[in-house]
């Protein structure tokens, strides 16, 4: 069985979030009451997979930095 998982989709709808709202990685990485690195930011943004858990901690620490409420689907297209 050769079955190819997709692991690349491509620039991610977090990224645009990011850069209208002129916020840094490492502002997310800052900002995160939770363990999360420059790296998952990063691979956040080019639409490397991510597991469910990576996601939302990144979604959490963009709704505390821009007070607003996003969703995971607002923030990735995967």
């Amino acid at each position: 069985m050769n079955i190819e998982i997709k692991r690349n989709f491509g620039k991610q709808p977090l990224a645009k979030i990011m850069t209208d709202n002129n916020i840094k990685p490492m502002y997310l990485v800052a900002a995160s009451i939770e363990q999360i690195t420059h790296k998952m930011i990063s691979r956040a943004c080019k639409g490397r997979r991510l597991t469910s858990n990576i996601k939302s901690k990144v979604l959490n620490s963009l709704n505390k930095i821009t007070g607003k409420e996003y969703s995971v689907e607002e923030l990735f297209n995967y």
